[in-house]
C-alpha cells in the first residue's frame, strides 16, 4: 500500500512539474519582424544602454526587449545579436540592426524588410 501511494505521489509531482515547466513558448519559434539597420553617423556615440555603438558589432535596437537579450535574425542568412540600443524610431518597424548585423543577415542591400527573429535568452538589465 505504501509503495502505491508512493508511486501516485511521485506521478502527480511529474504530472505538476509538467504543467508549470515551460516546455513550449512562444519564444521557442521565429516569428516575422519588420528591420530595419543604421550605422552611419552614430558610431562612437553612446546607445541607450550607456555602450558606445559600434556599427560593424552584431547589435540591435529593440524598443522593450532588455538589454542584453540575444536574438537570432535570419534573412538570406541567420546572424546573433544583442539587443543594446532603443528603437526604432519610425512607424511600424520593430528592431533597427546595426549595420554588421545587417551585412551578416544580407539586408543592407534592401534597407528595410521582414526578418525572421527568434529569442534566445533575455538580458538583465
Amino acid at each position: 500500500m505504501k509503495s502505491a501511494l508512493k508511486v501516485i505521489v511521485t506521478m502527480a509531482v511529474f504530472v505538476g512539474a509538467l504543467a508549470i515547466s515551460p516546455v513550449a513558448t512562444d519564444d521557442a519559434k521565429a516569428d516575422p519582424w519588420l528591420a530595419s539597420w543604421y550605422g552611419p553617423g552614430f558610431a562612437g556615440y553612446p546607445t541607450a544602454s550607456g555602450e558606445i555603438f559600434d556599427p560593424y558589432a552584431l547589435t540591435a535596437a529593440h524598443p522593450t526587449l532588455p538589454f542584453g537579450t540575444e536574438l537570432q535574425v535570419c534573412y538570406s542568412a541567420c546572424t546573433v545579436v544583442r539587443v543594446n540600443d532603443r528603437g526604432p524610431y519610425t512607424g511600424g518597424r520593430d528592431i533597427d540592426l546595426s549595420q554588421g548585423a545587417s551585412d551578416a543577415v544580407g539586408l543592407t542591400p534592401v534597407g528595410v524588410d521582414y526578418v525572421d527573429v527568434e529569442i534566445l535568452g533575455y538580458g538583465y538589465y
